[in-house]
């Protein structure tokens, strides 16, 4: 099988470089999804911090502003980081959001080999210990170089992130995963009971995959017979690419590690709403008209990671 031809089309209509996706994502601010009544009263609830300190391709204030204006809609307490990982800068901190993480490397478009990790050995170790004490761990991988950046900090946690882009047999990168397919079990998907919560479906926007030896509930399935592609270059692929298969790999684990819990995500458009392409025509996260229940899913992994949720 070759993925060369519809690649290249990908490649057209996505972005031809790096630096062209930076310019084409922008945050769809004026998107305000329908979700139930917050969980919280406004300005009462857990504290979010979504890390800004490491080159990251979404933060705060940027392409995952929709996200913090959906969690602080939750009654969640929402925050950007511009400090490196220390026990002291998590402690005022209920749970962590890392996004895309870059190391300086492979800042400002420069998304080409090698992708060294984003984190220090030490940061990596406070975050291990600020999960450990009973915090909480949103992570989140995108394709390549993302994965590359963050391989190191998913080790820490039994995660081993795949630095590429993940395509289905029919060459499609976006996935549609139901409970009948890719959806594993989970309180995530379940929802509190009663509250219109339950999760049948959810969009999966261009990614990467990971391997979960270690141990954890599986979220989000890849489609069976599906490959990551490992360019040398983001989005720029040839008959030479290499790739492997992704039978097994995920885009979504849940765990549980010491006293705390921690989500992992192989996609980060899910968990925001952007517009892309000329004029920001296009639609990518959860303001995608096929993906009405993505926002309620952002919320669920937010109750789950709260402990507003069963663990497993």
């Amino acid at each position: 099988m070759t993925f060369k031809p519809l690649i290249i089309a990908i490649v057209c209509i996505a972005a031809s470089s790096a630096a062209g996706l930076d310019a084409q994502q922008v945050p769809d601010t004026m998107f305000v999804p329908r979700v139930a009544p917050p969980v919280y009263r406004i300005g009462t609830g857990p504290r979010v911090l979504i890390d800004g300190a490491h080159a990251n391709f979404h933060k705060v204030g940027g392409r995952y502003m929709p996200f913090a204006q959906l969690a602080r809609r939750d009654g969640y307490r929402v925050s950007g980081g511009t400090t490196p990982f220390s026990d002291a800068s998590l402690s005022a901190v209920d749970i962590l959001v890392i996004a895309n993480a870059l190391a300086p490397r492979n800042d400002s478009g420069k998304w080409n080999l090698p992708t060294p990790s984003a984190f220090t050995r030490e940061e990596i170790a406070a975050v291990r210990r600020f999960v450990e004490r009973g915090g909480s761990l949103l992570v989140i991988a995108d394709h390549m170089p993302f994965g590359g950046s963050t391989e190191a900090l998913g080790s820490a946690f039994g995660v081993t992130w795949i630095n590429g882009f993940a395509y289905d047999e029919k060459q499609n990168s976006i996935f549609r995963l139901s409970r009948a397919k890719g959806l594993a079990p989970h309180p995530i998907f379940d929802g509190r009971k009663g509250r219109g919560e339950r999760i049948d479906s959810i969009v999966v926007f261009t990614g990467s995959a990971f391997w979960l030896p270690g141990g954890g509930a599986p979220l989000l399935r890849i489609p069976e017979r599906s490959r990551v592609l490992m360019p040398h270059v983001a989005w720029q692929f040839s008959d030479s690419t290499a790739s492997v298969s992704a039978a097994g790999m995920l885009q979504g684990a849940a765990l549980l590690v010491g006293k705390g819990r921690v989500v992992a995500a192989g996609e980060a458009a899910m968990f925001s709403a952007q517009r892309s392409g000329p004029q920001g025509a296009g639609t990518m996260g959860f303001n995608e008209p096929t993906a009405p229940q993505n926002a309620q899913f952002v919320l669920n992994v937010l109750h789950w990671l709260s402990g507003l949720l069963p663990a497993k």
